[in-house]
């Protein structure tokens, strides 16, 4: 009898994520993906945003209904209730500006009511995976740099947000780069970031938004600042691996920031 020699086919996943984003954002999928050891999959769904347009076009600065609109009933729903219809580990919510507009208790009201479409499935979003993240991390003293899309107003909520949950945000705002997602390079990010840092002095750096290009930076700046360096889809990411009990791949992760070396419980890295 011949043996046949298979090729990989997609089907030897050790861990597979969901992940809902705004229609026209390919940014959280594609920064997901590029962290993805190549035995843990990804897995989308959309949800219509009112505040983009065909091709991933925004305005300058995005209103705010429609950040609120995004997260009611039914379309959020809807697309996790899809989501969790397939044999998934964890699913996240790729999208940070609601949690700030809807605020701590908010976000948790949210949480409680996509559960109930989760099929027990663990969810997770950006702004409480973070909270974790910098609690392992033992961080305190915060700087949020945000995007440029987010007016002063949806930065200032951001703040209150992490202040309510205890930190002590040294600066927020949105970042003075182009608000264009297709402008913003990983050379101009870092160089705000380094301001940012040398004016604050905070313990770590949060680059919220899912949209915005952040990932590649996030070492090279840990190794040259010695700051803690979160971003939307790095936190999302670590913290949903965690969930989805597959926190052995999240610890082999290099090259994206020391936060993949620990674990929710305190653990770090052996070596």
């Amino acid at each position: 009898m011949n043996t046949v020699r298979a090729q990989k086919d997609g089907w030897e996943a050790r861990a597979r994520i969901g992940v809902v984003v705004p229609h026209a954002d390919v940014g959280p999928e594609s920064e997901l993906q590029v962290m993805a050891p190549e035995d843990v999959f990804l897995h989308g769904s959309r949800v219509h945003f009112g505040a983009m347009r065909a091709g991933g076009e925004m305005d300058p600065k995005i209103p705010h209904d429609p950040v609120r609109a995004f997260v009611e009933p039914p379309h959020i729903d809807d697309a996790v209730e899809l989501l969790a219809a397939s044999p998934l580990d964890a699913i996240a919510l790729g999208f940070t500006s609601s949690a700030y507009v809807l605020g701590a208790s908010g976000e948790k009201a949210l949480f409680d009511r996509l559960a109930r479409h989760t099929r027990g499935i663990p969810l997770t979003g950006t702004t409480t995976a973070a909270v974790t993240g910098l609690n392992v991390l033992g961080a305190h003293r915060l700087a949020i740099v945000n995007p440029p899309w987010f007016d002063d107003r949806l930065s200032g909520l951001g703040a209150d947000y992490f202040t309510e949950q205890g930190f002590t945000v040294v600066h927020h705002g949105p970042c003075g780069l182009p608000s264009n997602q297709k402008l913003i390079t990983p050379q101009a990010l870092s160089v705000w970031i380094r301001t940012i840092v040398a004016e604050h002095r905070p313990d770590a750096v949060l680059v919220a938004g899912n949209g915005i290009r952040a990932v590649g930076v996030i070492d090279a700046l840990e190794r040259e600042l010695d700051v803690a360096v979160l971003t939307a889809n790095q936190v999302l990411f670590w913290h949903a691996l965690h969930l989805a009990g597959a926190g052995e791949i999240a610890q082999q992760i290099t090259g994206y920031g020391r936060l993949f070396g620990r674990a929710p419980g305190g653990g770090q890295r052996p070596g």
